[in-house]
């Protein structure tokens, strides 16, 4: 019998300072328009594949076996693999933030809630908790995601924030230059060995 994995992910960012988006213009001409998207969506598949980590790259990143430890380096790895493609500066582990990640992902377990606010907690909570907004300034941001079977690995769960574009945001952005991952597993809405992954990211200006 084949088993199917699933996946699920949530991305937020939360800053001091805030910066409108501007709209891009756009062309009557139909078949100009249809020619551009088609000539983006190219491009942006290669942008996707150039942040991602050859195998070789990143040892562990896909074996949702191996202990958490050794797929938490994975995730590191293939987060600042994206980053040096895309030009950015390396993000560094931050302690307030991993220990902040790590009780986050226990609360999706414990409250069986994949939510930013899990178990009634707002989005800053365990941030707050760990000292990590102590500071004056601050930005932080967070991505969630959990998958079963070989959709829980580190590679698997790293696409999919890519192929997110508020989660590739997050990754990508140069608002963060601290982050902090947990990974946890077990029972979630009625999928046993569910791979619960917390990514926060931070930055005190």
């Amino acid at each position: 019998m084949r088993r199917f994995g699933l996946l699920a992910i949530l991305g937020l960012a939360l800053g001091l300072v805030f910066a409108a988006s501007a709209s891009a213009a756009h062309h009557k001409h139909g078949h100009y328009k249809a020619s551009l998207r088609k000539k983006a969506l190219a491009g942006k598949r290669h942008a996707l594949r150039v942040l991602s980590a050859p195998n070789s790259a990143c040892a562990g990143a896909d074996d949702s076996n191996a202990n958490a430890g050794l797929q938490e380096s994975a995730m590191s790895c293939l987060i600042n693999y994206a980053r040096s493609q895309a030009g950015l500066g390396r993000l560094g582990e931050y302690g307030k933030l991993d220990t902040s990640s790590d009780n986050k992902a226990g609360d999706i377990l414990r409250c069986n809630q994949f939510s930013h606010e899990a178990c009634g907690r707002d989005f800053t909570y365990w941030m707050r908790r760990s000292g990590y907004l102590n500071a004056k300034c601050w930005w932080v941001g967070e991505n969630l995601a959990w998958g079963t079977g070989s959709l829980g690995s580190a590679r698997s769960i790293m696409q999919a924030w890519l192929h997110s574009p508020d989660h590739r945001a997050n990754l990508l952005s140069t608002n963060f230059s601290q982050f902090g991952l947990s990974l946890r597993v077990g029972g979630l809405s009625g999928n046993a060995n569910a791979h619960v992954w917390v990514n926060e990211f931070g930055r005190h200006c």
